[in-house]
Parts: C-alpha cells; structure tokens; sequence
C-alpha cells in the first residue's frame, strides 16, 4: 500500500526519477518493527528495543511513526503521479477509499487471529487501523488541497489536540494539571472517551495506544511526511533538498523537545510534542538515505536486505504478525506457549538474558526477510 508509483521497481530496473531512499527507509522501518515486536522475553530486552513506560522515549518508539510519515511522503509521489496519467481527482478519492477499507479489516482480521474473534472483546483499533484512517484523512488533503491547507490541517491537530488534552475536564475525575496529574495513564481525555465508547475492546483493558482522540496528531504525522514528499518532488538540486530537510528536521527536534516542557512527550497517547520530534528524527533519517542512494547513488548488497521489507510492507508486517500470533497463542500440553518453548530452549541457555532476547528477535527478522525475499526474487510486489 504505501510503494509510491515512482518506486515501484526493484534496483534492476532504476530509473532517474525513482527514490530509492524512500524504498530503503520503509523496508529498515519495517525490519525494525519486526524486531521490536518479537523480541523473545521483553523484560529482559536492551533498552532500545522496549517502548517508554510512559512519558519519554526510546528507538523502539520513533518505529511507528516513522512509517506513517513515510505513508504521508509515498503519496506524494504516487498521486501526483496518477495525476499526470490522467486519472481524475474523483478516481483517486475511490482508490484512497478503498484502500483505507482493506487495510481497516485487515488490522481487524490480525487482532483476532488466529482465533480470537469474540465481538465481545475484538479489539477494533490497531496499528494497521490508525495507518488506515490517517492515510486516508491525508489523502483527501493531499488531493483537494495544497501545501497551505496541508500546513494548517496539521497545526490543528496538534493545537487542538494539545487544548482538549490540557484543558478539557476530565468527566468524573477532574481538570488535567488541577484536579488530577497531565496524562495521568488512566485519568486522562483519550483513556476516557475510550473506555466510554470502546469498552471490551481495547488493548490495555482501560485505554489503547491506538485509540481514537490520539488518532488526530497522528494524522499531523502523515501531513507532515506528505509536505516532505512535496519538498522532494520540487525542483532544486538534491543537495538543496538535503539541506532543507536536514535544517527542518533540527528544528522539528527542538521544536518537540520545547513542547514536551508543557506537553511531556508519550507515544501512548502520540502527544503533538511526541509528533513533532518522531517528524524531525524520521526527516534527519530521510535525509541521510536521501543523500546516501539518490545523490550519491551508493549501492551495495545491504540495500537488497532493506529492499525486500520496503517493497512489500505490508505483507511483511502481516505475515510477522501472523507467525507471531500463532507462537503466542498456541500452546503445548504442559501450558507452556511455543514462543516460549522455542526461546527457553534454542536461545535462553546459551547467552545473557538480554543477549538471548536479541538473538530471537534478530532470527525472527531473518525467518521473515527470508521468506519475503521469495516475492521479490520473482518480482511480484503486492498493493493493497
């Protein structure tokens, strides 16, 4: 879903107008997605591969949005690429619709399996559903709009979101920073508004990481990704875009840092301090790759590695969700989960706890990468 119509061809064929970067930046997220989510024994995990507790961050929390800011950059290129070819704004808007539909039921299809589909407790917000709405959201801007409504859409979110959050009252418990601590775990505005319209369905039990008030700065994520997208399709030199995205990532940093003062930074809730610095790290990323493999054109058996996640994304976090799943929920006679046999016997006894929990993390990307390397060998790329 989120190949970009200009890079939708592996290396052997490139083209001038093709950005590997982009190729290259999605497929090191999704491999790191894997590995943060299979990480065998997580307690026992280095610190980069666990999510913050709460407030603060870690690398394991820039994954998520660094892939709903590449959602935002990949339309870039892809519908002003429709565009030339004569498609109609009207036949864009039934492409985004129809994509959101999909990748909506399939987050829901792998928050149940394999069997775990009781309409009482489904979970029915996800991280492929909160990629769904916002890719959508972003899309109906990114077609009907320019870079000024992009700009303000974006303002928004984060404004707004930062008012309701700090200032609303919190029904039955009080007004934030007054009445009860700001983003108290239980006792704030998205929490409630979840358990209030969600309850049964939500993946803590008493609020979701990706529920529906904290859905509007991610959102601004994708917004922000789209106006990078517009800034690489423009016509300065690639040093020229280099430099700028470099300069608005700093400033995105600091920017975020400032807010997370007043509005501490929390990937839970995705706060618009949390938006603004994750932007400006992913676009420091962007930029470096950009310079690496579109300006210099650097080539080596490496890109193969991330080219093989990046060019079917979804696919790959499906299937590493599926496996995983199964691993998790399928059990042996003496209770035991065949996660947890597979790791207390093939990697537990020989390292470190935290070095056994890299190693299973680092094989399950390996297992992965090996079986979504059959598609691209045969050149078969699916879009949702």
């Amino acid at each position: 879903m989120m190949n970009a119509d200009l890079t939708d061809l592996p290396p052997t064929g490139a083209s001038p107008a093709r950005l590997v970067s982009l190729d290259l930046f999605r497929g090191a997220t999704i491999a790191a997605m894997i590995l943060v989510n299979n990480a065998g024994n997580g307690p026992d995990s280095y610190w980069p591969l666990k999510h913050a507790d709460w407030n603060g961050w870690t690398p394991a929390d820039l994954i998520f949005p660094f892939f709903l800011f590449i959602v935002g950059v990949s339309m870039a290129f892809s519908f002003s690429s429709r565009l030339k070819r004569g498609e109609s704004r009207w036949q864009l808007m039934r492409h985004v619709g129809w994509r959101g539909v999909i990748l909506f039921a399939l987050g829901l299809f792998l928050n149940g399996f394999p069997n775990q589909y009781a309409l009482s407790s489904w979970r029915i917000y996800g991280v492929l559903q909160r990629i769904a709405i916002c890719y959508v959201i972003a899309a109906v801007f990114a077609i009907w709009s320019g870079r000024r409504g992009w700009i303000t859409a974006a303002a928004a979110c984060l404004t707004g979101y930062w008012v309701l959050m700090r200032y609303v009252p919190v029904p039955g418990f009080g007004i934030p920073t007054h009445g009860i601590p700001l983003l108290d775990p239980d006792r704030n505005l998205a929490a409630w508004l979840d358990r209030r319209l969600l309850a049964g369905h939500l993946f803590d039990g008493t609020r979701d990481p990706e529920g529906i008030l904290s859905t509007i700065p991610a959102i601004a994520t994708s917004f922000l990704g789209l106006l990078t997208g517009d800034w690489l399709r423009g016509p300065r030199s690639g040093k020229e875009k280099v430099i700028g995205m470099v300069l608005f990532g700093l400033a995105g940093v600091v920017a975020g840092e400032l807010w997370n003062l007043w509005f501490p930074i929390n990937k839970d809730l995705w706060t618009s301090s949390f938006v603004l610095l994750t932007a400006g790290l992913a676009l420091l990323c962007l930029a470096a790759c950009y310079w690496m493999f579109d300006v210099k054109h650097w080539r080596g058996r490496g890109t193969t590695f991330f080219l093989v996640f990046g060019m079917n994304p979804i696919v790959a976090y499906a299937f590493a969700e599926m496996i995983s799943q199964c691993l998790y929920r399928f059990s042996t006679d003496a209770g035991s989960s065949w996660e947890e046999v597979l790791y207390q016997n093939g990697f537990e006894p020989f390292v470190s706890p935290a070095n056994a929990s890299l190693l299973y993390a680092i094989c399950y990307v390996l297992m992965c990468w090996t079986v979504m390397w059959v598609p691209y060998r045969k050149r078969i790329f699916l879009k949702i």
